[in-house]
């Protein structure tokens, strides 16, 4: 009976995956081929929307949602991650929907802190889908992919019942699919920047503009500080509207007690300032002003705002990785001998965000927080939140070397992205020694499950990567370099690891010292991590601390691979 139930259940684990794969497989099929920059009908496909709530019968039932709805270019989904572990921490039932995801697209639905199920996930999806495909014609296509996840985020959070959901909203505001919210209790707007201009506008009073879309009429509103030109074009929607603008301080850091916010950098602390207020309004607004009015909320907060600011977490936004081996692994020689490789994620990809995990790297790599006690790292092979221990370990007497892995989408400007990473970093006296552009192993026009990793293909396009090492070149030499400058140029398929890495190590990146340092353009992500963890393992002196960065895309696969 017992061999007859493992038979059973794993031909069920079986099918369920099978069915996800064709889930997936359903939702690549969304994905529009045309360019971003194209937003000509985005006033038309926002205007479907509403046909597609009245098919799935959902019009009329979002305003049940109680919705608190986050806007802006920077700090969306950290300020909606720290909404949502703050009410459920209240006791609340949480529905969190963000983007983009990372390994698998149930990241984007979290109830009460946990991504759904994937039989949850399956049962919600197919019903959405054939219903939406039997009335699908020439007049009404099926709706594009993040339309198509926003009407699922509700369904999802109807049918689970939330008492809360909390909408990042996925680009720009006004035609943005998460709009067809009539009526939120509360929204947002985070740090606003020059991000998407193709389709916002080429000024940030445009793009203010656009973000704030999200406005309603009797919904009061709260913004993280802002430049001038943009809290003047946000007051100006608030004033058409007469809905009162409220600007949220940053949070200040004696009000936690002693305790670190569970998402680390300082930048945290605007993200956590506007979500404490938009939690204090939701809760006054829908009823729940109890659970403040014993507070000075001026001094203190209440103790479920710490619990939930401390245990706030949202993965491949500044966090620690430690590479280690597979449980399998753990007596192998490769364990014996591993090296000290430290993964340091970030998934930024604007000038803005590009500074911003400068200063985080920076502080991490200054306060040697990577160095932590075997008992202190979480699982997913020495996963570690970096906010929740400070103590150091023995290793000081290691030489450490920074490595940067870099990727980002050709849409963006290397010219803008690296700049802000080499001189931030320099200016905090943290430099690279060696530079690694390797293309993601993810697609665009794919939506991959959890458990698939794509496959490297050694005929892969890497034009783009070497552009990106051009610009590296060019920042760390001060002169333009061609791919015959051999002497200036490192060509992964014609040098080994070693040849390539064990230079000296402290071998300083400084533009301002015009010292050169050695890159690559790696063909694959595998090949890359491999090369890394070779490295580490031939040289037990060193402690390798490698930046992952320049695209969410890049930092999900390395998740992926660390993880596998």
């Amino acid at each position: 009976m017992a061999s007859n139930g493992v038979v059973h259940g794993h031909s069920q684990e079986l099918a369920l995956s099978s069915s996800y794969e064709t889930a997936m497989e359903a939702l690549s099929s969304l994905i529009s081929r045309r360019k971003r920059g194209d937003g000509s009908k985005r006033g038309d496909k926002f205007d479907m929307m509403f046909r597609y709530l009245k098919i799935l019968d959902l019009e009329e039932c979002i305003a049940g949602l109680k919705i608190i709805h986050v806007a802006g270019t920077k700090g969306k989904g950290s300020t909606c991650t720290f909404s949502e572990a703050i009410l459920r921490e209240c006791g609340f039932r949480t529905g969190l929907f963000t983007s983009p995801h990372l390994m698998d697209v149930r990241e984007r639905y979290r109830i009460n802190g946990s991504d759904i199920s994937r039989e949850n996930f399956l049962h919600y999806f197919w019903d959405c889908w054939n219903q939406l495909k039997a009335k699908a014609g020439d007049d009404l296509p099926m709706p594009p992919l993040f339309h198509f996840l926003t009407l699922l985020a509700f369904k999802i959070f109807l049918s689970e019942k939330v008492d809360v959901g909390i909408i990042e909203v996925g680009l720009g505001g006004r035609f943005d699919s998460t709009n067809v919210i009539k009526e939120s209790v509360v929204c947002g707007i985070t740090s606003l920047g020059m991000d998407h201009m193709e389709i916002l506008g080429d000024t940030i009073e445009k793009i203010a503009s656009e973000k704030a879309g999200i406005f309603k009429p009797n919904v009061p509103a709260f913004t993280a500080p802002q430049l001038p030109e943009a809290m003047f074009a946000l007051q100006e929607r608030a004033s058409t509207l007469k809905i009162p603008l409220r600007v949220a301080s940053p949070l200040d850091s004696k009000m936690l007690n002693g305790l670190k916010l569970g998402l680390a950098g300082d930048h945290q602390f605007i993200n956590a300032g506007l979500a404490v207020a938009l939690c204090k309004c939701w809760l006054q607004r829908t009823g729940h002003p109890e659970i403040l009015s014993n507070e000075d909320l001026e001094a203190a907060l209440p103790e479920a705002f710490l619990r939930g600011l401390s245990g706030a977490s949202l993965p491949g936004r500044a966090q620690i990785i430690i590479d280690k081996p597979e449980k399998s692994d753990l007596k192998s020689e490769w364990n014996r001998n591993s090296g000290d490789l430290i993964f340091f994620l970030d998934g930024a990809h604007s000038p803005e965000s590009m500074e911003v995990c400068a200063r985080w790297f920076s502080k991490a790599i200054r306060d040697d927080l990577h160095s932590i006690k075997n008992n202190l790292v979480k699982e997913f092979h020495g996963q570690y939140n970096s906010q929740h221990d400070n103590r150091h370990c023995n290793g000081s007497d290691k030489i450490s070397q920074k490595i940067l892995l870099f990727n980002c989408m050709e849409m963006r400007d290397p010219q803008l992205l690296l700049p802000r990473l080499i001189n931030t970093c320099a200016s905090s006296g943290v430099y690279f020694s060696k530079a690694l552009f390797v293309p993601s192993l993810s697609t665009y026009h794919r939506v991959d499950s959890g458990a698939s990793i794509g496959t490297s293909d050694p005929s892969t396009d890497v034009s783009w990567q070497s552009t990106l090492q051009r610009t590296w070149e060019k920042l760390m030499d001060g002169k333009d370099v061609t791919t015959g400058d051999a002497c200036k140029f490192q060509n992964f398929e014609n040098s080994s690891s070693s040849e390539f890495l064990n230079g000296d190590p402290l071998e300083k990146c400084d533009p301002r010292g015009r010292h050169f340092a050695h890159s690559a353009v790696i063909p694959s992500l595998p090949l890359a991590v491999t090369w890394l963890r070779d490295h580490a393992k031939e040289n037990p002196s060193l402690r390798l601390q490698v930046l992952v960065t320049g695209s969410l895309h890049l930092v999900g696969d390395i998740m992926k691979l660390l993880r596998r």
